[in-house]
């Protein structure tokens, strides 16, 4: 480095020296935008230093040592023995120990299906932090009679006029939107995200690949406390609070929260599903964490969605199945369907007609979007299910198997319960319902986005509550988009703005670090960059359930961005 500045001042010399004032500007000019050429910085987080407890690991130790110091040369044969006896009995005993100690070692490392509290599931050993975590949730307004639906019957203009001023209506209030707070939420690579629909503040939930659940009070005024070392520059730093909870165990790749869903009707409750293959729902007012169902055979548990009314929910698998659950009754009662043979990346429910289920196959030999009828697969008879015979498990989930429901779909009674399907050509991520359930945007390896709308008649009680098949699946819009995540990121998902108000759009991460979002007739409405502040994938994202001017992302290594009016920027 020496030697490059000292060529460069003995060339600026040389140049000034025989008159040649342009190149010694150009030769500036060079110098400034190579020291330029990375002004993007991730976000810094906070260096606290923290005191770690050393655990003390067991030492051999040499028994003809011990034997020498213990030596007597007035020693009895009789002693010695005694002697000799007292010891293998210490010895055993130490050795007991030291299997316990490894045995409670290997429990700590299973998953946890006991009702956690707080002070377990927090990073931080400070009660302190704990408490501004529930002060913070305490203040969010309770919300009453379930989540907010769009009209099947809004947004369909006949004139493409109409359409174009709507689009147009919206890019201007979503065109101007700014990095507002960045920060590092969770340790890990981010897999899934939530944005909380209160309206007083910005409340955004993350889940990692090591089962901890990050949440962000993305625009809360900072701790005076500043970091240790004192070396963060202020456009460096982390913006807003947060909290992190290892909901999850053990805190590994094992334990990836693959999705987290905010009750509809309890603001102060989320579910999370795991790779542990748990589903937990943590409260806000009780201050725990409590399972509510676990898949059998180590089957991992893709996705989870709720209906408006939030009092039952379908999961997906990674071995094909989509299992139904009651929240107001008992794990036993839930009912698993074999639907897939192959794994079941996305389900979706329909939010104004929640028998209509969606689901996604992430497999390359059965890629598939499909739209069940959920009052078809639960009117099947107890009799053809498999009960689990497991004598270790609580649940024994009543499961159909992939043939049963494949010959009693085929059935006169069955008859209607695969309402539609279209084949991707590679792997299908996820498919989602928009808000007003007309619509369906779907995500695929084939580097395509494509949206699904011929549901004109699925609001007509001749077909929706009939037997008969959706006319078409086939999209309607394709559009082209990088999905190549390789193996370092997550999956990208196209996911709708979950705003009934507002003309449906979705959001989806771009490979080029920036955010997407797109009508949902398939064009473009802006992308959201940012080069001085972010430099990574923004794979993940999310919106506000009410406010139009709110979007979230988040990236590989935790670190999450707020996009919002650059005014709020200023007043925070």
């Amino acid at each position: 480095e020496l030697e490059r500045e000292a060529n460069i001042a003995k060339n600026r010399a040389l140049f000034e020296d025989l008159g040649l004032k342009e190149a010694v500007r150009d030769l500036s000019a060079s110098s400034a935008k190579a020291a330029a050429k990375s002004k993007a910085k991730p976000v810094q987080a906070k260096r606290v230093k923290r005191e770690r407890p050393e655990v003390e690991a067991p030492r051999r130790q040499s028994s003809r040592l011990l034997t020498k110091f213990h030596e007597n040369i007035n020693e009895t044969p009789e002693e010695r023995k005694l002697r000799e006896q007292k010891r293998e009995v210490e010895l055993a005993k130490q050795a007991e120990e030291r299997l316990l100690a490894e045995e409670a070692a290997r429990i700590a490392k299973r998953p946890r299906h006991d009702t956690l509290n707080f002070h377990t599931l927090a990073e931080t050993d400070s009660p302190q932090e704990v408490s501004k975590l529930s002060v913070t949730m305490q203040s969010v307004a309770q919300v009453t009679g379930g989540r907010r639906v769009g009209d099947p019957e809004a947004f369909t203009f006949a004139e493409d006029a109409k359409y174009k001023a709507a689009v147009k209506e919206l890019r201007e209030k979503v065109q101007h939107l700014r990095v507002v707070s960045r920060a590092k939420v969770t340790t890990n690579r981010v897999y899934c995200a939530a944005y909380h629909p209160e309206v007083t503040k910005d409340l955004i939930f993350f889940g990692d690949k090591n089962g901890q659940l990050g949440i962000w009070d993305a625009r809360a005024p900072p701790d005076e406390e500043e970091d240790e070392d004192g070396d963060i520059a202020p456009e460096n730093r982390e913006g807003g609070k947060y909290w992190r909870l290892q909901l999850h165990w053990p805190a590994t790749p094992k334990s990836s929260i693959s999705c987290i869903k905010l009750d509809p009707i309890d603001s102060h409750n989320v579910y999370t599903s795991s790779y542990d293959c748990t589903i937990r729902s943590l409260s806000f007012v009780s201050g725990t964490s409590k399972e509510i169902y676990s898949s059998e055979d180590g089957v991992l548990i893709c996705s989870i969605d709720l209906p408006p009314t939030g009092q039952e929910m379908w999961v997906s698998d990674a071995a094909g199945g989509a299992t139904h659950l009651d929240l107001r009754e008992d794990k036993s009662k839930a009912r698993r369907y074999g639907l897939s043979e192959a794994k079941i990346g996305s389900i979706s429910i329909n939010p104004t007609r929640p028998h209509f289920l969606l689901t996604a196959s992430n497999s390359r030999s059965s890629s598939k979007s499909l739209i069940w009828d959920a009052r078809k697969l639960n009117g099947m008879p107890i009799k053809l299910a498999h009960r689990s015979s497991k004598h270790d498990s609580a649940q024994h989930t009543i499961d159909f198997n992939s043939s049963v429901v494949e010959k009693y779909m085929e059935s006169e009674a069955g008859k209607g319960g695969l309402r539609g399907e279209w084949k991707h050509e590679k792997s299908a991520s996820s498919a989602y319902w928009d808000p007003r359930g007309r619509q369906i945007v779907s995500t695929s390896y084939d580097d395509t986005l494509r949206c699904m709308s011929n549901f004109l008649c699925l609001h007509c009680a001749t077909i929706a509550d009939g037997r008969d098949s959706f006319p078409s699946l086939r999209p309607f819009c394709h559009i082209k988009h990088n999905c190549q995540t390789g193996k370092w990121l997550t999956i990208l998902r196209a996911q709708w703005s979950p705003n009934p108000d507002a003309y449906p759009h979705f959001t989806v991460g771009n490979m080029n670090h920036a955010l997407d979002i797109f009508s949902s007739k398939g064009d473009l409405v802006t992308r959201l960059s940012d080069p001085t502040m972010i430099s990574a994938v923004q794979a993940v994202t999310c919106s506000h359930p009410s406010i139009i001017e709110r979007a979230a992302s988040g990236n590989a290594s935790g670190r999450c961005i707020l996009w919002a009016p650059a005014s709020l920027a200023a007043d925070s």
